[in-house]
Order: C-alpha cells, then structure tokens, then sequence
C-alpha cells in the first residue's frame, strides 16, 4: 500500500500543527493513507515512521489545536549527494521500503532546500516520489509567498504583549525604558510588528532592525526625546542587531549543524548602554520560545492559511505537482484584501532569506512606514477559540503508535 509522508522540520510554530491537520483530512477525504516522520529528516533517516491513520477524528481535530510540532522536528539538513552519497542511499531504500510515493516537507528556507534536494534525490533512484513543501516559519523570511505561516501569530503576540506592557509603563511614567528583544536573525519582521502596539496618542515604540546598522547616537536622542515628552520609551530590538561594522551586538556562538550565529542578549545589552550613558532605569524582556509557542493568541489569517497549505500540498502531490512549495499569494477585495494558496518553484524558496524591504524603513532607521503598517495589519485578524479545561488550555499530548514495517 504506498503512503503519503509527512515531516516537520526546523523550529515550531503556534499553526504548525494546523498544516499538519490539514495534510491528514485532505488525505483522508482521498482515501489516500498517510505516515509522519518522528523528528522530521532525522527520523525518515532512521526509518522512524508515525502511523497517522491510526488517529481518531477528534484527535485529528485537537491536533491542529497543539502549539509546538506533534511529530517532532530536527534541524537536520540533508547535504548534496557528492558529498554524502551513503546518506542519500539510505533515505532512498527507506521511502522504498515504506512505498512512499508522495513527500511533504513542513518547513522555512533550510527545509525548502532540503525537499528539493529529496526531489533530485527521487530522480536519481528513479523513485516514484513527488516531494511538495509547506512553508512555516515565525521569522517571516521565505521568499515567493506573501507570508509564512506562523509569523502572523508571532507577530499578533507580540504587538499585543508590548500594548499591555505600555499600560504597565504609563502607570508609573518616570524615566522608564522597555526592551522586547524578539527573535530575527537576519530580517526584522518581528521586531517591525512591535509598530503595532502603540494607541493613536502615544508615541510608537523604536525598532532597531537588523537590516539597519546600530547608530547609538541617533536612538538615545530619540529614547531621550520619548521620555522628555511621555515619560517613558519603548524599545523593541531584534536579536540580530548589528553594528555599523556588521558584526552582532550580542553573539554566543555558532550553531553545529547550520553554522549560524546563536544570538540572544541584544536587549540585555543595550540595556546596559542606557542605564550608563543615560542613566535612565531600563527593564528587559525577551520573548524567545514564547513568540511562537502562544497557541492561545492565534491570528485566524494566520490559522486559516496554515490549514490550507497542508490541504492543498496534499491535492499537488498527488496529482504529480512535485517540486513546488505551497506558497500564499495577497490579491485585493472590495472589503481591502484576502490570499489564496498557488504553487511556486522550490529553487524560488530554496535556502534564500527575505529581508524587510527598503520601502518598509522609515528614514529614521528606528521605525517602519505607513506601507509597512498596511501590510501587517490584515494578517492579524481575528480570533481562534481555544477550549480550556481547569482555568487553562486543554492541551493533552498526542501518542501516535510506530508504523508497521512493509512487507
């Protein structure tokens, strides 16, 4: 009986699991069986498959209500094959031994260069596979679709915690200064959806983006100016603030598999030359996992597309529609605008990273523009329901039994 896969991969998100419901029901209602990866690539390597049609109905259901991934993810890359031609014969006797004839690949940049990878791979072995990819990622930075699932949550997460933490700092308005310090390595979206956060007669928070270079001078007259004025400044910086030299402010070290730059500490950071240069109190938070495990404040934009990109990789997949990534294409309406799912080219996506366009920085460097604004508001529409149980989110794990081997 051949199978769909399914893999998760790379950091989770509040919808992820959305896309993976949305794989399961469109495969159900084919009639087609599917399987999951345990731990994304790192799993299929180990031949370690999940059996999805031993779920029920209401557990199918309550899965797209899971934050985090309910397979299980790895940052597991899968290299060129000249450079690891054992590794790439192994995952081809595994997709053949379990008579997988359709692959999906739940991911961001990385991932979207893996899948293609996995294309070429079926090629090669002369596989009957058709690999399709789903974007995910908070950091907002693939290519060829409008956004990326998750990132819409993300931001919804954040420009609500700053509004709420700008009533904290209005009620005791002496010299304050908050840091959000947000995820973003390289791009800024996160950190611009802190615009935001700030009612009509306040002064919006200052963005410090990656895609600017830090200029001390130029914030603390503006920290200064804020405080003078309100009383207190809001600062929102991504983890992946650089120097006028491009080197991060804050840098751990790098990371084994990807060998990117660990970051965290930007907020920490330029806490510390505030409370010195300023001498204004400065009070840090960062966000980190929380960004983009609030299961409980989804956009329903945001919950909506996640769905629909599983359902329709699903429908792509198995028509032969192999070597694609479900992307979101933005078109207007009478009522302003919607988006609808379409097809795009994985060499399109494929390990490339979108920054916050040049038309989205205010020429001050420490904010966005009224274009940038437009963009971002829609994608935070709406509510999604989530049932509590005991005064909190009714959030019981998942078990999925192992796949029985093939014959």
């Amino acid at each position: 009986m051949s199978r769909l896969l399914y893999l998760q991969s790379g950091g989770p998100t509040a919808v992820l699991n959305l896309s993976a419901q949305g794989v399961i029901d469109s495969a159900r209602a084919l009639g087609v069986s599917v399987c999951a990866a345990a731990d994304g690539l790192a799993g299929l390597l180990g031949g370690r498959l999940l059996d999805c049609d031993a779920l029920s109905a209401d557990d199918c259901a309550r899965l797209g209500q899971l934050p985090g991934a309910a397979f299980g993810s790895s940052r597991d890359i899968l290299p060129p094959y000249d450079e690891a031609p054992q590794l790439w014969q192994q995952l081809a006797e595994v997709l053949q031994r379990h008579d997988i004839r359709q692959l999906l690949l739940n991911g961001g940049n990385g991932s979207m260069e893996t899948a293609l990878l996995l294309q070429q791979l079926a090629e090669r072995f002369q596989l009957p596979l058709t690999v399709v990819g789903i974007p995910k990622t908070i950091d907002n930075d693939l290519e060829a679709t409008d956004f990326s699932p998750g990132f819409p949550s993300a931001a919804k997460y954040l420009a609500s915690s700053l509004r709420e933490v700008l009533f904290d700092m209005r009620s005791m308005a002496q010299g304050r200064v908050f840091i959000l310090e947000t995820m973003g390595r390289h791009v800024g979206w996160l950190a611009a959806a802190g615009c935001l956060a700030a009612l009509p007669d306040e002064a919006p928070p200052l963005l410090l983006l990656p895609e600017v270079a830090y200029d001390e001078a130029r914030l603390f007259a503006a920290v200064q100016a804020q405080v003078a004025v309100q009383g207190y400044c809001a600062i929102v910086v991504s983890e992946g603030l650089r120097g006028a030299d491009g080197r991060f402010v804050a840098q751990r070290h790098a990371d084994k598999v990807y060998g990117h730059e660990q970051l965290g500490g930007a907020g920490n950071w330029l806490a510390q030359r505030i409370q010195q240069q300023l001498q204004l109190h400065a009070h840090v938070a960062v966000a980190d996992c929380l960004q983009r495990a609030a299961r409980h404040l989804l956009s329903a934009v945001d919950a909506r597309l996640a769905y629909e990109v599983g359902r329709k990789a699903v429908q792509w997949a198995l028509a032969g529609q192999g070597g694609v990534m479900a992307a979101i294409e933005r078109f207007a309406t009478a009522d302003g605008c919607d988006w609808q799912v379409v097809p795009q080219p994985l060499a399109a996506v494929a390990n490339l990273e979108r920054a916050l366009p040049a038309d989205f920085i205010a020429a001050s460097g420490l904010d966005v523009t009224p274009a940038c604004r437009a963009w971002l508001q829609p994608l935070l529409a709406g509510e999604v329901a989530l049932p509590f149980a005991d005064g909190l989110p009714d959030m019981r794990r998942l078990h999925f039994p192992p796949l029985a081997s093939s014959p």
